[in-house]
């Protein structure tokens, strides 16, 4: 390829993590990456394959429904477009920057985003506001919780807006009556080691009071970070 290799490689990655796509079109085997900002393994050592939703993105390519042109260096051939019945930049967004222009579209669920095509198919004068009824907002695959119900609908009326995300987590009480607080899930593109660094750079710089401990209990299950507080603090 013109890029080179490592290029693709790092396209392929992002493909694979379920961190990075809401719905992902490769499925991966080896070291991806994760959360914490670590890179993926080699090439040598991962292998992949399309996922059901990369094999929907491609289906009925070779019934000749569409025309192929020669690659960059003329040894294959690749489709001059890509119709898919996959609403691929819907489901899993984009984030880019071209030559003068930029654009940032934010990751929606499958089930909602066929509902309101559905709808807007037998109800082709539909408003935004009866999209909305099926379509609650941005569905991030790191989960976390979306605020301002008037900034989604501006950036789905306008083309362009504010969408404000916080983590999600809970506070549990222990039986001495100590509070913790516990983070399960973070804000899309978080790293969470960077996190976790920064919050015990603050402790330390006495700007936020009242922690005791920080420890990352996450693993293969999901995302877990407890934040323990002093016996005094109140969350």
């Amino acid at each position: 390829h013109p890029h080179g290799d490592q290029a693709i490689y790092d396209a392929l990655t992002r493909m694979v993590q379920d961190f990075s796509l809401r719905y992902p079109l490769i499925d991966g085997q080896g070291n991806w990456g994760d959360v914490d900002g670590d890179k993926s393994a080699a090439q040598r050592y991962t292998e992949c394959r399309l996922s059901k939703v990369g094999e929907e993105m491609l289906k009925d390519i070779e019934k000749e429904t569409i025309n192929f042109a020669d690659n960059y260096d003329g040894t294959k051939k690749e489709p001059t477009v890509l119709p898919s019945p996959v609403p691929n930049l819907l489901l899993n967004g984009t984030l880019g920057i071209a030559v003068g222009m930029a654009t940032n579209i934010a990751p929606h669920n499958l089930t909602e985003i066929m509902d309101a095509t559905i709808h807007l198919i037998n109800h082709p004068k539909a408003s935004i506001d009866d999209l909305l009824q099926f379509i609650k907002g941005p569905d991030f695959p790191t989960g976390g919780v979306v605020y301002g119900h008037k900034d989604i609908v501006q950036a789905y009326a306008l083309g362009k807006g504010p969408i404000i995300t916080r983590a999600k987590a809970e506070i549990i009480e222990d039986k001495k009556g100590n509070f913790r607080i516990v983070i399960n899930e973070l804000t899309y593109q978080t790293n969470k080691a960077t996190l976790l660094e920064k919050i015990a750079e603050l402790v330390k710089e006495n700007r936020i009071q009242g922690i005791k401990n920080v420890r990352d209990e996450s693993d293969k299950e999901g995302i877990r970070v407890v934040i323990e507080l002093k016996k005094d603090a109140q969350p």
